[in-house]
């Protein structure tokens, strides 16, 4: 059996990984890079329904049996867990954690973000009640401000209304030669070196005091995913590390894993190309074009993935007429139906046109007007399902993976 994956996320990686491995002939084909590296590298299930939840999978449970236009309706909370521990096995020991737990971990302006799953280099920065930490940072890296953190987390109450201890430092150590502007990630690709490491560990082991744990930018590594344990080591206190804004390291970590394990499994990698249609017969898609260098392409398949994502990648469009579109198999969207899809109230309601999306059975088959599955053989994933407002709800990741294990089973049970 074919399987075309179009997308090169979380949804898509994981859905072409399972596929092959059962297998299929898989065809993954994306026009990007995908969105991992844009994430904070960790998977976020539920955070906020509005209030900040503590259990995720029983806020996927909730909101599933109460809310049927949110993704989770039809996903469910068993596909959720699976897709979870899915990707926790493929990863190894990149990702720890629980469906049934959240940890508060600190952001880039010292906020405290609820989520799932966490990558080890990041675990000693959960925020309890008690905890001293120094926040610090080369002076040579943009986007890091030590200050603005440890004052934030200073004056936040915990859940329950404790506090924790923080203070900022800082440090000068360029990520090559004498830059006076480095980026994190060519600091992450300095510290994969063990040399470099000792260098940048002198740098902070004498700001640190006893009993301080230490919050560094997320930068500690590229390729060697254990290179903050040698850091750490070198500095001879706990340290961890904050995400910051993109692109992001620890998501690239996980991008590059995932994808390397595609090829290593023969998934075959259409890359920079988009798929432009496809051709329909019977109710099903037999076939996707694929623009190609020189000629489009044209290649048959038995089933399809949707993975593309939502208006931040282009899968959908809204035109300066207000008409909103799916851009390849031109799918019917829900939530179109508001007077305006966007509105001037920032820091007010999250925009409108961000719940937009189509919707989709327990298969992932997309449905129209009538409840009926447009075609039987297209499953949507991820960020193209109508419904959340991924970025406030904090459950991306949740959606894309119980999404891609749903989509899975079915093309890999035939229920369709």
């Amino acid at each position: 059996m074919k399987t075309v994956v179009i997308g090169a996320g979380i949804a898509g990686l994981v859905a072409a990984i399972r596929l092959k491995d059962a297998g299929q002939d898989v065809t993954l084909v994306t026009k990007g890079i995908g969105g991992l590296q844009l994430g904070q590298g960790t998977v976020d299930v539920f955070g906020y329904g509005p209030d900040r939840v503590d259990n995720p999978i029983a806020e996927v449970e909730k909101v599933a049996s109460s809310d049927p236009g949110h993704p989770y309706a039809p996903i469910g909370a068993d596909a959720v867990r699976a897709g979870a521990d899915y990707l926790a096995s493929l990863v190894g020991g990149l990702l720890e954690g629980s469906v049934e737990k959240n940890v508060l971990l600190p952001t880039a302006v010292g906020a405290m973000r609820p989520t799932a799953y966490v990558q080890p280099s990041m675990a000693n920065g959960a925020c309890e009640e008690g905890k001293k930490f120094l926040i610090a940072g080369p002076r040579q890296l943009k986007d890091f401000y030590p200050q603005l953190i440890a004052g934030n987390l200073a004056r936040t109450d915990l859940p329950g209304g404790g506090k924790l201890e923080a203070r900022p430092g800082s440090f000068s150590i360029p990520a090559r030669g004498s830059e006076a502007d480095s980026s994190a990630l060519r600091y992450a690709q300095a510290l994969d070196s063990p040399e470099y490491r000792k260098q940048f560990a002198a740098q902070i082991k004498p700001l640190v005091k006893e009993g301080e744990t230490v919050g560094l930018p997320a930068m500690l590594g590229l390729n060697n995913h254990d290179a903050w344990r040698d850091l750490q080591d070198l500095i001879g206190a706990p340290i961890f590390e904050i995400p910051i804004p993109p692109p992001g390291v620890p998501g690239m970590r996980i991008n590059q894993l995932l994808t390397d394990m595609a090829k290593e499994k023969r998934v075959k990698l259409i890359l920079g190309s988009p798929v432009t249609a496809g051709t329909a017969e019977n109710g099903r898609i037999v076939s996707v074009t694929v623009a190609a260098a020189g000629h489009d392409k044209v290649i048959e398949t038995d089933d399809v993935v949707l993975a593309t994502g939502g208006f931040e990648s282009g899968a959908l469009e809204l035109d300066s007429y207000g008409v909103m579109s799916e851009t390849i198999f031109n799918l019917p969207l829900v939530g179109t139906d508001i007077p305006e899809p966007t509105h001037g109230d920032y820091w007010g309601d999250p925009q409108p046109m961000f719940r937009v999306g189509v919707k989709v059975d327990s298969d992932m088959r997309v449905l129209d007007a009538t409840g009926e599955p447009v075609y039987a053989n297209l499953h949507a994933v991820g960020g193209i399902l109508a419904g959340a407002i991924r970025w406030a709800e904090k459950n991306g990741e949740g959606i894309a993976l119980g999404s891609a294990m749903a989509a899975t089973d079915a093309i890999l049970g035939g229920s369709k």
